[in-house]
């Protein structure tokens, strides 16, 4: 199992304890370009899909965890 599995598994089991950071390595790795214009929140964009916001805090809420399962399954899916 690759580094970037291991962190997606560790993410879906707990999904209370995510650190932005990882967060954003993920969405990185599957195409998203993050955007910050100085303010707390990183705007996440790709090609034919929706911007996503996410709030810089440690550790991130569970709702913006669960869109970002959501959408790498999604990922996986295709």
């Amino acid at each position: 199992m690759s580094k970037k599995e291991k962190l997606i598994e560790a993410i879906k089991n707990n999904p209370k304890n995510v650190r932005f950071e990882d967060l954003k390595k993920i969405l990185e790795n599957i195409g998203y370009t993050a955007i910050n214009n100085g303010g707390s929140h990183y705007v996440f964009t790709k090609e034919d899909s929706i911007a996503l916001t996410i709030p810089y805090k440690k550790p991130v809420k569970v709702v913006y965890v669960k869109q970002v399962i959501k959408i790498i399954e999604e990922e996986e899916g295709e």
